[in-house]
């Protein structure tokens, strides 16, 4: 009887032994969890709803949605994509519905229906709780290290520890390439008054000044600073460029998503059809009434000027400022419950037909332990489904 050790019980970790459990019946499977409990991330996710997959409808390219790791989720989505984790779920007992942001969720709105799907799908593995496995050695067997020097065997390893750098020493035990971990999905902590208006969410385009990154959607400012799917988004995209210069970048926030020529158009016409009223007070844009009133105090004019006196200066000096108000970055604000990691082992390091190590047969790679992730979304979840699923497909091809 072949012996199965995942080492993570997280996502990738209990769909990977749900399935196991499905496909190779006969087998062994032991889960190690550094934890006190299974699917912890998964019972929090999506503010405690379960956000499991997105639709995919509005990416053109796969690397809008999968900043790193585009290639292989195309190949890994062929194999298991979004329809087959709905009806994966649905044939499970736990209906989803589909939100209009293109987010699946349980129709129970309840995260632990996933949990409990998945263990019940995982029921007959022995899982280990709170055994942090240290390191691997490969010797005849795989020898499995725990951090206070007990050893375990198995025959075949999946490695499903998520992105975390503090408990991902395996690959480094092995001497397989790692891509440095890097937070990602974070919101931006901004010390300027704008977070008076905390708690207003409009649609806006984000851009990081002198880069390429840019993103859009619903921004949400928050007590300390801006939050939302542009933010988190954006941070996705700048994962890498942030984690160097969190300190010293500077954000654009276009607040009504539009060019500053069409702005500028828009303020012109307002000034014809509305010329006796207070700029202040009234705009053209479906603007909340306070973040115009903060719009038109960052634009420096004067208290009482109406739209007939705003002139050519004035226009533009407004036009500016709603298309690319600047904002300093004073750093992350990282609620762990939100982020992922950009970084992981290198995708050269593995098969990316089954996931295996390219160095040690019978070792595989599943989930954000990979030098994969995503936007916000349940794209990270996506992939931890479709990689979790390979890697059991792949060792049940191979007994």
């Amino acid at each position: 009887m072949k012996k199965i050790a995942i080492i993570g019980a997280g996502a990738a970790g209990c769909f990977c032994a749900a399935e196991l459990r499905r496909m190779v019946p006969e087998a062994h499977i032991d889960i190690y969890e550094s934890g006190k409990k299974p699917l912890a991330k998964v019972a929090i996710t999506g503010g405690g709803r379960c956000n499991l997959t997105n639709d995919f409808q509005g990416i053109t390219s796969l690397a809008e949605a999968y900043p790193r790791g585009e290639r292989l989720m195309r190949r890994a989505l062929k194999v298991f994509n979004q329809r087959d984790t709905v009806n994966w779920f649905t044939q499970r007992g736990v209906p989803c519905t589909l939100q209009d942001d293109h987010c699946y969720f349980p129709v129970s709105q309840d995260a632990m229906d996933i949990v409990r799907t998945l263990l019940h799908g995982a029921k007959g593995a022995d899982i280990h709780l709170g055994t942090r496995i240290a390191s691997i050695r490969h010797e005849s067997k795989f020898i499995l290290v725990t951090q206070d020097g007990r050893t375990a065997e198995a025959d075949i390893v999946v490695v499903t520890t998520g992105g975390s750098p503090k408990v991902n020493t395996i690959p480094d035990s092995l001497g397989i390439k790692t891509i440095p971990p890097v937070p990602s999905l974070f919101t931006f902590r901004i010390d300027d008054p704008v977070t008076s208006l905390m708690g207003t969410v409009v649609n806006a385009n984000v851009a990081l000044a002198g880069t390429p990154f840019r993103a859009d959607g619903p921004l949400l400012i928050t007590d300390w600073g801006m939050s939302g799917p542009a933010i988190l988004k954006l941070s996705s995209y700048a994962a890498r460029y942030l984690n160097d210069n969190a300190y010293c970048a500077k954000l654009l926030v276009n607040w009504v998503g539009d060019t500053e020529p069409a702005v500028r158009d828009a303020l012109e016409q307002h000034s014809i059809t509305q010329p006796q009223k207070l700029v202040r007070t009234t705009t053209p844009f479906p603007l909340p009434s306070r973040l115009w009133a903060y719009i038109f105090t960052r634009a420096s004019l004067r208290e009482d000027i109406r739209w007939a006196e705003l002139g050519r200066k004035g226009l533009n000096r407004l036009a500016a400022t709603i298309s690319s108000d600047q904002y300093q970055i004073n750093g992350r604000a990282a609620f762990r419950q939100e982020f992922v990691t950009a970084g992981g082992v290198a995708l050269t390091e593995i098969s990316p037909r089954t996931l295996e190590s390219t160095k040690y047969p019978g070792l595989y790679f599943a989930g954000e332990i990979l030098d994969i992730d995503a936007i916000t979304g349940g794209f990270n979840l996506q992939a931890a489904w479709s990689t979790a699923y390979i890697v059991a497909m792949s060792i049940a091809e191979s007994k």
